[in-house]
Parts: structure tokens; C-alpha cells; sequence
């Protein structure tokens, strides 16, 4: 593997945008706190430029938003009731073709329950300023070819969605859309994930599709934010983590995982009697709630899902202290709105 301090491309990411966004007139701090935006979600509140920029709340932040609007370069949105805040969602097509994105979709509208978990993610962003962070599909994607270029990483080793089947499938990569960390300092590469939803299902897939990567990488960590509303159903999100990322299963279940998905959806009256009593015994073995989930990966990867959750690899790091799994609580107000995540 390529030692991550020697994969140039993304160390000055910011200075390489820089001089286009400047021929906007906006200052160096301006600049980078624009491209920051427009790579993580497209919308700010004005306090989270005040704690980028390292100023108080006042006439400086409010020229910064008020020439945004007055260009036509950002919208001023306001979800909640009168006096109850506002933010501003950066979409004009300029200023992403001036960071080579024009067809990003973060330009898009939103609905005001993904406006705010996207406010989430920017502020966890800003709040680790250690690690260059990465945004978009492509960022992540030429990052990780460079940082495995001695050993090439496969497209399907890669988090990813497959729409078609066989060879001629088209992947769509990272399809998560969440902010990844690079320490340049530590090689450590920090994974977000953001709770939206009460049952960590989507979280499992999401485990799951990471599995091939994490095994890739000497350090690593998946941060998972919690915000306020689901701070109760926590412990089902930790319980999923420790079962799929430090409990592999035997070797010894792979062949019979493989038979038993082939041939759940068999019809009873189909299957001889000793593939019926084989079939129940599979469903009582793997009823947990892992097992649908892994059955959806299997359909979608192949057995190569299988190798992985019953490979030690990921709980060997775990144990090591090369992989760590920290969970935050989200503490800050989001315009009064915590309570619409997970229902754009």
C-alpha cells in the first residue's frame, strides 16, 4: 500500500480550487469555506461560518451571506417558525464549475429533514479540521485508487451499488454520500454515519459494503453521529456494530449460509425431505437480524460477502487498536428541525 502522505492529489485540494473561487472576489477563508460547503451537502447556517472563520457572530458574517444571496449564488432558507433561524443553501452552477463540479447534486433542492442531517454532517466536518476530509464520489474514489496503487483495489471492492448483473453491471460508487477523513499525521482514515433511522438496517448494509475497504487500510475509525432524537435507540446501533464488525461467524457456516440462501424462497414442496428438515435447521441457525442483510449483500456481491463476515479480519483490527468504532451525541440546535431526520 502507498504510504498516504505520499498521494498528492488530495493534500492540497483546497489550494487547487482556491485561485478559481477567488476570481469570485471572495477572501482565502471565504474560499475555503465555500468549497467545504458545496463538497458536504450545500448548506450552512451562519453560525458554522463564524466557527470556520474564527469570528463572532456579526456584520462580517452577515456581508459574507448577505452577497451570496444578493448574487443569486445562494438561497436563504427558512424551515422553522418566524425568528427560529435560517441557512442558506449554496446552489448556483458557477460557483460548483469553478471547483469542477457543475452537475454536483448538492445544488439541488432539498427537503427540510435532509437539509438537516446535512447540517449535521458539515458540522461534524468542521469539527475535526485535523484530517482533510473527502466529499464527493470522484474525491473518494481516485484517493483510494492512488493510496492502493502498488496494489490495486478493485472498483468492486469498493463501497458501492450494482444495478445490473454479471460483468455488465454499472456501480455507483460510495453511494452513502458521507464525509471520509484523512490524517495525514497518523494514516488514519475517520468513516462517518449518521443515525436516521430507528432500526439500524440501513447501517448494517452500510457496514457491510465498507468490510472490503476497512480490511484494505491500517487504521481506522467509524465515527457514528447521534442525534438528539435518537439517542434512545443507540444501543440497538452498538449492538449491530459489535455483532457485524467484531463477532465473524465460523468458516465452517459459509457453505451453509450459501445453501440456505439458494434455497430459502424454494417452495417447501419443491425440496426433498432432507433439504425441508436442512432448511428449517437454516432458519433456526441464522434468524438473527443480521442474516437479511447479509442475505441482500450475497445477492448483490456474491460470495465474496460471505468470505468477509466470517473472515477474523476486522475484529482481528478491532482488537489491536487499529480500527475503533466512537459514537457522538449531537448537541447542537438545528433550527428547531432535529426532529425531521430521517424523514426526507
Amino acid at each position: 500500500m502507498t504510504d498516504a502522505r505520499d498521494v498528492w492529489a488530495f493534500r492540497d485540494v483546497v489550494a487547487r480550487q482556491a485561485p478559481e473561487l477567488l476570481r469570485e472576489g471572495f477572501t482565502e477563508r471565504q474560499t475555503r469555506f465555500l468549497t467545504t460547503v458545496m463538497a458536504h451537502g450545500g448548506v450552512f447556517v451562519e453560525r458554522q461560518y463564524c466557527r470556520f472563520a474564527g469570528i463572532a457572530h456579526g456584520q462580517k458574517s452577515h456581508n459574507f451571506v448577505a452577497r451570496l444571496t444578493r448574487a443569486g449564488l445562494a438561497r436563504e432558507i427558512r424551515p422553522g417558525a418566524l425568528h427560529q433561524g435560517r441557512c442558506y443553501h449554496v446552489h448556483h452552477r458557477r460557483l460548483y464549475t469553478r471547483i469542477g463540479q457543475p452537475n454536483n447534486r448538492n445544488r439541488r433542492p432539498m427537503p427540510p429533514g435532509r437539509m438537516v442531517e446535512r447540517l449535521m454532517l458539515l458540522d461534524a466536518v468542521l469539527d475535526d479540521p485535523s484530517v482533510t476530509w473527502l466529499g464527493t464520489e470522484a474525491d473518494k474514489t481516485v484517493f483510494f485508487n492512488a493510496l492502493h496503487r502498488d496494489s490495486p483495489i478493485r472498483p468492486r471492492e469498493l463501497p458501492h451499488l450494482a444495478f445490473g448483473e454479471g460483468a455488465t453491471a454499472t456501480l455507483r460508487l460510495f453511494p452513502d454520500k458521507l464525509p471520509i477523513g484523512v490524517d495525514w499525521v497518523s494514516s488514519r482514515y475517520v468513516f462517518l454515519y449518521l443515525m436516521t433511522r430507528r432500526q439500524p438496517m440501513d447501517f448494517r448494509m452500510f457496514l457491510m459494503r465498507h468490510l472490503p475497504l476497512w480490511r484494505s487500510l491500517p487504521r481506522w475509525t467509524l465515527r457514528v453521529l447521534v442525534p438528539k432524537p435518537l439517542v434512545t435507540v443507540q444501543a440497538a446501533y452498538e449492538r449491530a456494530a459489535d455483532e457485524d464488525l467484531c463477532r465473524p461467524l465460523s468458516p465452517s457456516d459459509e457453505p451453509d449460509l450459501r445453501w440456505y440462501f439458494e434455497h430459502r424462497r424454494t417452495p417447501a414442496h419443491a425440496l426433498a425431505p432432507a433439504d425441508q428438515k436442512r432448511l428449517h435447521e437454516a432458519q433456526r441457525r441464522f434468524r438473527g437480524p443480521r442474516f437479511p442483510m447479509l442475505e441482500q449483500a450475497w445477492r448483490e456481491r456474491g460470495d465474496s460477502a460471505l468470505w468477509y463476515v466470517c473472515s477474523p479480519g476486522i475484529a482481528d483490527q478491532v482488537d489491536r487498536g487499529f480500527a475503533a468504532i466512537e459514537f457522538v451525541r449531537l448537541q447542537r440546535q438545528y433550527l428547531h428541525l432535529d426532529h425531521l431526520v430521517g424523514v426526507a
